[in-house]
């Protein structure tokens, strides 16, 4: 099976593509202006890349300060010195939150259609793999087919998931999930919570209710509030976040579906915007296909030749 950082690598494939096709784009341009290079050396400036950056959705403000940084540094070509911004733009964020207590407490949250309940099911299976005992919470009580759905994923991760009838309190259903996780010694509890946008106050004011539940019955959680984002539609995903991580108290994002576009900079913004540590990226549709987020791995994959 590929590395973590190798499925990494291919779900930013059709981002590297589009950068490569703008720099390729731009490189006449830069012929005509630049000194004389080597004998089949393509001359690239700060413009380009920038440019290429903002095609792939990095965001205006974040390829500016890119751009603005990467003029002050002295060493290398264009594309070395955008690339050593960017890795300073996540090392900026905060750092993930350590597994320090038993259950350690995970709330999943977004807005519909996200891939939200589907990253529950792969986030099970990836802490399974790395020898962790997990239970699902299935507390997105309000939509019908959620608990069946959360439910099928459960059993593909061959972890076990405590669930409720459809309508009951969210809250109750987390509850009895810590309690059978601390009962049953389980490292992690990974809740699937309702998709809400920021204008539903009633679902806002049960998230509230859920993360207050999480607090009483472990010091501390929930210790990670993953806000998951869909890839695939960029920068506009960001006014959403910023409303969202208000309400929710995210501390970690999820990037889903990273593999169906060309928008992968927004990765940067995120970052660049929010401050948000980047934990998973979702880079296909099978179980498996959920990984760890490498800044290096992703910078680099974002101006590669090999595609």
């Amino acid at each position: 099976m590929p590395s973590f950082f190798d499925r990494l690598r291919a779900g930013l494939a059709k981002t590297a593509q589009q950068i490569r096709e703008r720099l390729t784009d731009a490189a006449p341009a830069a012929e005509a202006s630049a000194p004389a290079a080597p004998a089949g050396a393509r001359p690239e400036t700060l413009e380009a890349v920038s440019d290429a950056l903002i095609g792939a959705d990095v965001g205006l403000q974040a390829t500016e300060q890119i751009l603005a940084a990467a003029k002050q540094e002295s060493d290398g070509t264009p594309r070395e010195r955008v690339e050593r911004v960017m890795l300073r733009i996540f090392q900026n964020v905060a750092p993930p939150v350590p597994m320090a207590s038993r259950p350690h407490v995970v709330l999943v949250v977004g807005v519909n259609g996200t891939g939200k309940t589907t990253t529950v099911g792969k986030l099970a299976r990836l802490y399974q793999s790395e020898g962790k005992s997990v239970i699902i919470a299935a507390a997105d009580t309000f939509r019908a087919a959620a608990v069946e759905q959360i439910a099928i994923w459960a059993e593909r991760a061959g972890v076990e998931v405590v669930r409720a009838k459809a309508g009951a309190d969210p809250a109750a259903v987390l509850f009895d999930a810590v309690s059978a996780a601390k009962a049953r010694g389980r490292d992690v509890v990974l809740a699937d919570t309702a998709g809400r946008l920021h204008t539903r106050a009633n679902l806002m004011a049960e998230l509230d209710k859920i993360r207050r539940i999480a607090s009483r019955e472990v010091p501390g959680a929930p210790h990670e509030v993953l806000l998951v984002l869909d890839a695939t539609v960029g920068q506009n995903g960001l006014v959403q976040a910023r409303e969202f991580m208000a309400a929710s108290g995210a501390n970690g994002v999820v990037l889903t579906k990273l593999d169906g576009t060309a928008r992968g900079g927004v990765a940067v913004a995120i970052a660049h915007d929010l401050k948000l540590p980047i934990r998973y990226v979702g880079v296909g549709e099978t179980m498996d296909d959920l990984v760890p987020f490498d800044a290096a791995t992703y910078v680099s994959a974002l101006f590669s030749e090999r595609w």
